[in-house]
């Protein structure tokens, strides 16, 4: 289907242990989410929520099955085609890794910078993405200036500056209290509603039930959808 923006295919995945042995993470992952659609990744810590974004950003390949992001197919792109793929990607960390020394607005400009852009197109491309996320009066404040949930209000900003077709979020309201993921999900959800896809992994079932979407667990290596009022 067109509007099909990734496709997992009966995906295998596994990583080498301290001794050289295989470790399974999962062994028949399908998953298919469509331009524009907002999913939920759930499942406890060690369920391979992590891993699942990583063979979408394919810093993983898989044993086994298709990984299709966009155009990109894990079986045919090529290690030079790798950057042009996470280009068309925002990813949210949990720990925000934020460059210490710059300003928000220097954090995402540099974003932009990695992509060969320059000059006044960076700033107001920046402005824009600062301004979308609530933060256009913290521009010139630096990391440790900023409260935690300004930090991960950064973080998305940086992730969107290039524009993605997917933004992919991983556990962002991990470090947060209760009031501050809140904020931070009505950030993600705005986004979701003004047209762009967006796969979050997260542990907080209060917050799926509050803000319901699609919901897919990760279940003994496989990918069940369920329904979030039953969390």
């Amino acid at each position: 289907m067109e509007s099909t923006l990734v496709e997992l295919r009966n995906v295998a995945v596994s990583y080498a242990g301290h001794s050289g042995e295989r470790l399974k993470v999962a062994g028949d992952l399908s998953l298919t989410l469509e331009k524009g659609e907002m999913v939920y990744l759930i499942g406890p810590t060690g369920s391979g929520k992590s891993t699942l974004l990583k063979l979408l950003y394919m810093d993983l390949k898989p044993d086994f099955g298709i990984v299709r992001v966009g155009h990109y197919q894990s079986d045919r792109i090529a290690d030079k085609e790798i950057p042009y793929l996470r280009r068309s990607l925002g990813v949210v960390f949990q720990d925000f890794q934020l460059l210490s020394d710059r300003s928000a607005f220097e954090n995402i400009a540099f974003a932009m910078y990695a992509t060969g852009k320059r000059g006044r197109a960076v700033k107001e491309r920046v402005m824009q993405a600062l301004a979308r996320v609530g933060l256009s009066h913290r521009a010139h404040a630096k990391p440790h200036e900023m409260s935690g949930g300004e930090q991960q209000r950064a973080c998305i900003a940086r992730a969107i500056v290039n524009e993605p077709v997917l933004l992919l979020a991983d556990e962002p309201t991990g470090n947060l209290d209760p009031r501050v993921a809140d904020e931070i999900q009505k950030v993600l959800i705005k986004l979701h509603k003004e047209g762009m896809a967006v796969l979050m992994a997260t542990h907080d079932y209060r917050l799926v039930k509050e803000f319901p979407a699609r919901t897919m667990a990760l279940v003994k290596g496989r990918l069940v959808e369920v329904d979030p009022e039953t969390l």
